[in-house]
């Protein structure tokens, strides 16, 4: 297929172009005219932004150029939204829900097929946000007071996330459905800094502290994914384990 993806030169984007060209697609990043699919990246990720930027962003231009891939005669639209859509806790939260709103309208009107993909926390090579500050903390041997904590968290690599896209691509059956994507079992966050302490060659220092007292809910609470739908229905599998995930995200941070 010739494939339109937005946001190609971001974290995402970059691993999506080269894993959708190694199965034979022709990707680029401008002029949706003759393209079979449009994959839908570009958005703005950080809630602290303003919010009327945000929405303009995430969900205007979302709308924006679902439109335009519709009057191109695209064929499908994938969005690539966030797990935060299903019970919105932030203004980013919102805006993604929003933007899978204005495209199920759109959807109504068209003959464009929209599949909607919502990951849970991303990582890989080019993290940025918590997942990097997670791992400099452990890199450099800071001591984490995260050891008391008891929670479940669903993750996917990159890469996963990348094969998923692909299928929501090619499989007639993703057409006008959502799936959620995952690596596999959600992990513990004292589990989740051992296991990238490993992969980093430098063990995780984590001491007990009162999980109540600490204020960084990403950290400390649980949030999991069912990813059963898209494995059932579209016969997709992560081909990389957390382990494997992990160690190539490790590689890239020791030598960006």
């Amino acid at each position: 297929m010739r494939i339109l993806v937005t946001g190609l030169s971001g974290f995402i984007g970059s691993s999506l172009g080269p894993a959708l060209e190694s199965c034979g697609h022709d990707v680029r990043n401008q002029g949706m005219s003759g393209c079979d699919a449009v994959v839908h990246l570009a958005n703005i990720a950080h809630t602290r932004t303003d919010k009327q930027i945000l929405w303009r962003v995430n969900v205007e231009g979302t709308a924006r150029a679902a439109t335009l891939a519709a009057e191109a005669g695209v064929r499908r639209f994938v969005y690539l939204s966030s797990v935060k859509a299903r019970e919105p806790s932030d203004r980013y939260g919102e805006a993604k829900l929003a933007a899978e709103e204005a495209l199920l309208q759109l959807a109504s009107r068209t003959a464009m097929e929209f599949v909607i993909v919502r990951p849970p926390l991303v990582y890989g090579p080019r993290v940025r946000a918590n997942f990097f500050a997670l791992m400099r903390a452990i890199a450099q041997g800071w001591p984490l007071p995260l050891a008391s904590i008891e929670n479940r968290r669903s993750l996917v690599y990159v890469g996963n996330l990348c094969e998923a896209i692909a299928a929501c691509l090619e499989s007639p059956a993703a057409a006008r459905k959502t799936f959620y994507v995952a690596d596999g079992e959600a992990i513990s966050t004292p589990a989740l800094c051992r296991a990238i302490g490993m992969a980093l060659g430098r063990p995780a220092r984590l001491f007990r502290f009162p999980p109540a007292l600490l204020p960084v809910e990403k950290l400390t609470g649980s949030l999991v994914v069912d990813d059963s739908a898209i494995r059932r229905e579209l016969g997709w599998r992560p081909p990389f384990s957390l382990e494997e995930g992990l160690r190539a995200t490790a590689a890239w941070y020791l030598n960006r």
